[in-house]
C-alpha cells in the first residue's frame, strides 16, 4: 500500500507528481569512492532529513521515530536508510519543510551563481577537511557542526517568504 499521499504546496505551483530531492542510490551507484561503504551516500541527506524532523518540517509519517532521534540512539543516515527507503521526498517533509527543500536542497547553479545559499555548497563547507562530500561521518558531532548553518538558513529563507507573503 505504500505512505500515505501528502499533498504539498512548493513555490507558486502545485506539483502533480511526488518530488524527490535525493536518492542515496544517486551517490553510491555512480562514481563513489571505494574504500567507503554505500551508507556513505547518505549521510548528506541523512543529516538534513534529521536536522528537517528534530525542528518540525518532517511529515506526519515519521512522528514515530522522533523520539529516538532526540535521544540520539540512533545516528542520523542511520534513522535515514532505516526510515525513508534511502529516499528524501516530499512526503518525508511538511508544507513548509518542502517549499525551504526546494529553494535550499535542491542544487540550482544559476541561483547559486545569482548569491543564493546551496546545501551542498554549506555543507562542504562545514566540513573543509574532509576528502569529500561522502567522507564525513554520519554522526552527532557531524550534525552539530551542520546544524547551526541550517537554523540560519530555514530563519533567512523564511524571512524572504513572509515578506513576499
Amino acid at each position: 500500500m505504500g505512505p500515505p499521499k501528502v499533498e504539498t504546496r512548493l513555490s507558486s505551483r502545485q506539483w502533480a507528481e511526488p518530488v524527490k530531492y535525493d536518492d542515496a542510490a544517486w551517490h553510491y551507484g555512480g562514481d563513489f569512492p571505494a574504500d567507503l561503504p554505500p551508507a556513505a551516500g547518505a549521510t548528506h541527506i541523512g543529516l538534513f532529513a534529521v536536522w528537517m524532523q528534530l525542528n518540525g518540517h518532517g511529515s506526519a509519517l515519521h512522528a514515530d521515530g522522533l523520539e529516538g532521534l532526540r535521544r540520539r540512539a540512533v545516528n542520523p543516515a542511520v534513522w535515514f536508510l532505516q526510515n525513508c527507503d534511502e529516499k528524501l521526498t516530499d512526503a518525508d517533509l511538511s508544507e513548509e519543510g518542502n517549499r525551504f527543500a526546494e529553494r535550499y536542497y535542491l542544487h540550482d547553479e544559476e541561483r547559486i551563481e545569482e548569491g543564493e545559499p546551496s546545501y551542498l555548497v554549506d555543507y562542504m563547507g562545514r566540513f573543509p577537511d574532509a576528502d569529500g562530500a561522502y567522507s564525513v561521518a554520519d554522526d552527532w558531532d557531524s550534525y552539530d557542526r551542520l546544524a547551526p548553518i541550517l537554523t540560519h538558513r530555514f530563519a533567512l529563507w523564511r524571512g524572504v517568504e513572509q515578506s513576499r507573503g
